[in-house]
């Protein structure tokens, strides 16, 4: 079975067929001026304009779902608009991150926090205070931000305030964490970045420059977290996409989401500075696990685990020629073709599994990317159309809305459909 494209939203059909432009205002780009959306970012991310497109038709009786919160983008911009959503994750940072979001915070609560920057400085001396067990953590911060990090994240975990204020400290805290972390976000993912000569930067402008810094981080969060919001529309559950019925009740009228892209970039790779520092990780191998229970993750152990991975005949797609593509890519590499094959089976397992939470005639949106492996070309839309299609649901369509920011046959596209059920 192959999918038919037909253009959904957006754009002319010749836009449709192969946009010519990256059109950022779809990606996490155009989510920095936009308040609660703006906390943090993880690459790639689509933006608020997306979904607030997607949404257009629907009203105060729509349930929306999101199985892969992401920083969630899909339930806050619901949420701003007066819709229910719920969100769910595998990784308990990003819930965290996502239930801040949410939050309604009271006044008396930002106020804490301000109270808290006002009052705080940096002690003497920094060097007794606790760093996360980052592996090769020299190559994040060297050893004057990393003390002036150290104090103001024990500063801020020994504070007497609510859970609301510290999780709004938390939030600038992680912001100044990546802001002084020698990394860069020119590719598709996070890379470490040269220091030209920082190295020996002094004690004290390390920790001004980390206190400056945060006052400006939080100021900005707080001004977001003080914008009216109703905190009873929009929750983020922990759990497995490819079991939504263990976590959700049911009943959603609409989906939208961005499910990770067949393209070996893990998410927890981006992830691991803030897990570390809150205290959802402790060791390498605990986010290699954490990882390999995730869809298409990667990181560390997991790619170790793929090669004692089997496939099930039960879960292959069908679309056609699918072995045949994974016969491609084994000829230059068994681990990545172990890779493609597992992810597409836990997209079937995961599509079989919302369609037990759709209410009939639910409308579902998957944001997703092609990708390219060697010389094989992985239709990942494609794939997804075919499996919509397979699990009951009709008017399944595709829409290429925008050229990624990579190789030249890449691209990010919507697929849709209407459950039956």
């Amino acid at each position: 079975m192959k999918s038919n494209c037909q253009p959904l939203l957006f754009a002319s059909p010749e836009v449709s067929d192969a946009p010519a432009r990256q059109q950022a205002h779809l990606t996490f780009k155009a989510n920095r001026t936009l308040g609660r959306h703006n906390w943090l970012r993880l690459t790639p991310a689509y933006s608020r304009h997306l979904v607030e497109q997607l949404v257009g038709s629907l009203g105060p009786r729509d349930r929306v779902l999101d199985p892969f919160c992401g920083t969630g983008t899909t339930a806050l911009a619901c949420a701003e608009h007066g819709i229910r959503a719920d969100t769910m994750d595998i990784n308990p940072f990003l819930v965290w991150l996502a239930n801040a979001k949410f939050s309604a915070y009271q006044p008396a609560e930002l106020a804490e926090a301000k109270a808290f920057q006002a009052r705080w400085a940096f002690p003497p001396a920094r060097d007794c205070f606790w760093h996360p067990p980052l592996s090769d953590i020299e190559k994040w911060w060297n050893e004057e931000e990393l003390g002036a990090l150290s104090a103001l994240f024990d500063g801020i975990k020994e504070a007497k305030i609510s859970t609301p204020a510290r999780n709004l400290l938390c939030t600038a805290f992680c912001r100044v964490a990546i802001e002084t972390a020698a990394v860069s976000f020119g590719h598709q993912s996070m890379s470490f970045k040269p220091r030209n000569g920082e190295a020996g930067i002094g004690r004290t402008y390390a920790g001004e420059r980390v206190a400056g810094l945060f006052r400006q981080r939080l100021a900005e969060v707080l001004a977001a977290a003080a914008t009216e919001l109703d905190g009873s529309l929009a929750k983020a559950y922990l759990g497995d996409a490819r079991n939504l019925r263990q976590t959700l009740a049911g009943d959603y009228s609409c989906v939208i989401t961005s499910p990770p892209y067949p393209n070996r970039m893990s998410y927890i790779r981006e992830l691991r500075p803030y897990m570390y520092w809150l205290g959802y990780l402790h060791s390498g191998r605990q986010a290699g696990e954490l990882d390999w229970q995730a869809i298409g993750g990667t990181w560390g152990c997991a790619t170790s685990k793929l090669m004692q991975w089997q496939p099930s005949k039960s879960e292959t797609p069908p679309y056609d020629g699918f072995m045949e593509m994974i016969g491609g890519i084994r000829q230059r590499s068994e681990v990545l073709s172990r890779y493609v094959h597992k992810y597409f089976e836990d997209c079937a397992c995961h599509i079989r599994a919302l369609t037990r939470v759709l209410r009939g005639g639910a409308k579902v949106h998957y944001i997703v990317g092609n990708s390219k492996f060697y010389d094989v070309m992985v239709p990942t839309e494609q794939i997804y159309a075919v499996l919509l299609r397979a699990n009951g649901f009709n008017n399944v369509r595709i829409e290429n809305i925008r050229k990624r920011n990579s190789k030249k046959e890449l691209f990010e596209f919507i697929v849709s459909g209407s459950f039956c059920g």
